[in-house]
């Protein structure tokens, strides 16, 4: 069977504002911020209170439902708040950050020689477990169950989003590492995606099944990647890790230590100057935004992740815990007279009623977020299918999430999809329905009931 992987339903969404490729180091944040809402599904239990001293990759908290998960800090420093919403539920954990970092010493570990079991306990108790994810749910793995694989991409095919080639440069033995660690994990294969044409560190990389993906975005997405390779199917289960997670991971089996470094995209139309940025997750995006020539007169929505499928936060928030991107584009609060009534050539659309995007293929488009259009009853137009190009059918499995049939989203191949497959479909829903909540919301129904 050949590795090749060739997408042809998709849509790449050429934005301005792509990133150069040079990296800067972003100013060193005094504050950082751990949410346990980045962790779906976690009902977090505290470790680390109020005026507590931590290392860098010591225990803040960790998984009520099963203990043995923990979630480490990014930075030595002081707890100084924890942040409590309804219910006294923890929304976040606020760390003062020390001027010289300690690290805690997880120790060297040995990969050739370590037994399974004992790997994944070191993961567990480092705080490197929580990048390891699972579908399906799409949720953080249980380390009970043994995947049938391991998928990550190596591959972002999304708009702006920070370029894997790029970041990786540099870091193949914390990759080796990292993935040495991984096929043991499993019985079956570690299956990596990367562009054709690509000059990617892991493509040289061994003991891993690479697969050469090309076409139009979601050609990136490891859920694409899982379902041409190897589906899941009831009862199965995969996991996936992000490709600059590996990195973490690797290091921390290298050198013990937790260091959570990470090289950041700062792109958009409203960024002046969009480059690359060394800063470490849960750092204040103030450090990278302010001072870098922001166009406040956009009025501008500044995005944790893609355009597509990332957490709108506000200018004092902070970087979330698996993004490697920054985007700021203008909010587009504003709105068009008879704007449905003529013709528009500065807008994207897969149809050719009233938009000429079809014309310019190769142009760059400064788009903000507004929808262009309320919400209203999904309209059968099959647009969707033209963009999906997973063996599932987009329009049915929405409703059926909509009206929670286990038995029918089931059988419609639930256990396999994630919200970020959805995002394409969201975009150019002429129904304006939020694709990607709806999906979330029955992956959690599932998990509740069926588990």
């Amino acid at each position: 069977m050949s590795n090749d992987i060739r997408i042809k339903k998709g849509l790449d969404i050429k934005l301005k504002g792509e990133a150069d490729k040079t990296v800067e180091q972003a100013v060193i944040s005094n504050f950082f911020t751990v949410r346990p809402e980045d962790f779906h599904g976690v009902i977090p239990k505290l470790v680390a209170k109020e005026g507590t001293s931590v290392e860098a990759g010591g225990t803040l908290f960790f998984d009520k439902s099963y203990e043995d998960i923990k979630f480490s800090s990014p930075v030595s420093g002081k707890v100084i708040e924890v942040v409590r919403g309804p219910k006294r539920r923890i929304d976040a954990i606020k760390i003062l950050a020390d001027k010289t970092q300690t690290y805690q010493d997880n120790g060297v570990f040995d990969i050739d020689a370590a037994k399974p079991e004992a790997l994944k306990a070191h993961l567990l108790a480092s705080g490197c477990w929580p990048f390891i994810k699972q579908r399906p749910y799409d949720v953080i793995a249980n380390p009970d169950k043994t995947p049938k694989a391991i998928f990550i991409s190596g591959y972002a095919s999304a708009p702006l989003v920070a370029d894997l080639d790029f970041t990786l440069s540099g870091k193949e033995a914390e990759l080796q590492a990292a993935l040495n660690a991984l096929s043991k994990l499993t019985e079956g294969k570690v299956h990596v995606s990367v562009g054709k044409n690509s000059n990617s560190p892991l493509a040289g990389l061994s003991g891993i099944t690479i697969h050469t993906v090309s076409g139009p975005h979601p050609s990136g997405n490891v859920g694409t990647l899982i379902n041409k390779v190897d589906p899941v199917n009831k009862g199965e289960v995969v996991w996936t890790v992000n490709a600059q997670d590996l990195v973490v991971i690797g290091e921390l089996l290298l050198t013990g230590k937790f260091n959570a470094e990470r090289i950041v995209a700062l792109a958009g139309s409203s960024v002046e100057k969009p480059r690359y940025f060394k800063t470490k997750l849960g750092s204040e995006v103030a450090t990278m935004i302010y001072d870098k020539g922001i166009n406040k007169k956009d009025h501008p929505r500044i995005i944790s992740g893609s355009v597509l499928s990332g957490k709108h936060i506000k200018p004092d928030g902070y970087l979330d815990y698996y993004s490697n991107t920054i985007t700021v584009i203008p909010e587009g609060d504003d709105y068009e007279l008879f704007g449905w009534n003529k013709p528009v050539f500065d807008k994207v659309s897969t149809t050719r009623a009233f938009t000429f995007s079809w014309l310019f293929p190769n142009k760059e488009y400064d788009l903000n977020t507004n929808t262009n259009g309320e919400h209203r009853a999904f309209v059968t137009t099959g647009n969707y299918e033209e963009v999906f190009p997973l063996d599932i059918f987009p329009l049915q499995i929405l409703k059926a999430c909509m009206y929670s049939d286990l038995d029918e989203m089931e059988a419609l191949g639930m256990y396999e999809v994630a919200p970020e497959d959805f995002a394409l479909t969201e975009f150019i829903c002429v129904s304006k329905q939020p694709h990607q909540q709806i999906i979330r919301k029955g992956l959690d129904v599932m998990l509740k009931e069926i588990g």
